[in-house]
């Protein structure tokens, strides 16, 4: 199998896409099968460059970790036609995606589709919700020559489903397991940032409107006095927001920046409880990652986390926005030891089923049916 890829966000940019394809490629490398990516330009470092096709970039006004880029249009038929792909994998619907889906087109070769992100959702937060019939108008005619379209979550195909989507095939989400576990020791993150609060209470994630962070800042503010002096909250992560937030933050409150790798995993872990408000979400890869630490999480029932966390068992759930269902699903569980820390076992035992490399070899099936699909024409 030989598979293009074509994709406006790649490593080294920062979101769970970007970090998704970077590990898909991975596997490609590790499994042996050929692949050409066509991406933004960046310094990627954990890929061959052989198989890395860069183009200059500008940031997305929405989301600026997403790239608009200007591909070399004669270069790329160039590429496919000299690489010869089985298959066609389109991840975002930008320009580097819309040359994929052309030249997919012209040349008649099979092509699979991904929605990650929820853009119209992000609308409101932005104060444009009148764009909103004009993209899905334009992400239904941007898939509909896809022989598949993937997505992260059962929620988020229910969705595209009843907007007029067809052929939408679940393509789920992994952790890394060896990364992300429970036995880091404690003492390293409360000495890094000087914590002496009994509990460490964590948001991972990008620092913007769409992740709800207003609601956080309210749920901070709501505590109980008798939890106030007991908690302290690790903000990790990056974004628009970021001075903003700072400004409005208790004294109880440390931002880290964006951290990845032993250090994320480090804070994960050192956390008695993980809170993540967003309610935009199509799957929510720190919530797994949280759970793989032995963290539970508190979210939001929206989106792909409510597929994640099952309510009481690996978590809570509370409704998206009410502040007061959040302060008392932290108020409960961190009044009481023992449901915490089977919480947290289970957190742990349902993300040690999430492997990436099940995930990914179930991908691969799917491109096979895709390839072998005996319809010719998509609209």
């Amino acid at each position: 199998m030989r598979v293009a890829l074509f994709t406006d966000t790649f490593t080294p940019q920062v979101n769970g896409v970007a970090k998704t394809l970077q590990r898909f490629v991975n596997y490609l490398d590790d499994q042996g099968i050929e692949y050409l990516v066509f991406a933004p330009d960046g310094n990627q470092e954990n890929a061959n460059p052989e198989h890395i096709q860069g183009f200059r970039s500008i940031p997305f006004y929405l989301y600026p970790e997403c790239r608009l880029s200007l591909p070399n249009i004669s270069s790329v038929r160039k590429q496919l036609e000299a690489f010869q792909p089985d298959l066609i994998h389109i991840a975002t619907p930008f320009n580097i995606g819309f040359t994929g889906l052309y030249y997919g087109k012209k040349l008649g070769i099979p092509m699979v589709g991904s929605y990650h992100t929820n853009f119209d959702r992000y609308l409101d937060y932005y104060e444009l919700p009148l764009l909103s019939k004009m993209i899905w108008r334009y992400m239904r005619w941007f898939h509909a020559p896809f022989r598949k379209t993937f997505v992260p979550s059962e929620d988020t195909k229910r969705e595209l489903i009843q907007r007029g989507f067809q052929n939408v095939s679940i393509w789920s989400r992994g952790v890394d397991c060896q990364l992300f576990h429970p036995n880091y020791r404690t003492s390293t993150i409360r000495e890094r940032y000087n914590i002496d609060e009994p509990f460490i209470l964590s948001y991972v994630g990008r620092l913007a409107l769409e992740k709800d962070l207003d609601v956080l800042m309210k749920v901070v503010a709501s505590l109980p006095a008798s939890l106030q002096g007991k908690v302290h909250w690790v903000m990790a992560g990056d974004g628009p927001l970021a001075s903003e937030l700072k400004k409005q933050a208790p004294e109880n409150m440390t931002f880290t920046g964006y951290v990845e790798g032993e250090r994320l995993a480090q804070i994960y872990a050192s956390s008695s409880l993980m809170v993540f408000p967003s309610s935009t979400e199509t799957f929510g890869n720190v919530v797994l990652e949280s759970m793989a630490t032995g963290t539970p999480v508190i979210g939001s029932r929206a989106g792909g986390v409510q597929g994640i966390i099952t309510h009481n068992k690996n978590g809570k759930l509370c409704t998206p926005g009410h502040v007061e269902e959040f302060v008392e699903a932290i108020t409960d569980l961190l009044q009481s030891e023992e449901t915490l820390k089977e919480m947290g076992v289970q957190a742990c035992l349902y993300a040690k089923s999430c492997s990436w490399s099940s995930i990914f070899d179930q991908l691969l099936l799917q491109y096979e049916m895709a390839i072998d699909d005996p319809v010719a024409s998509y609209a």
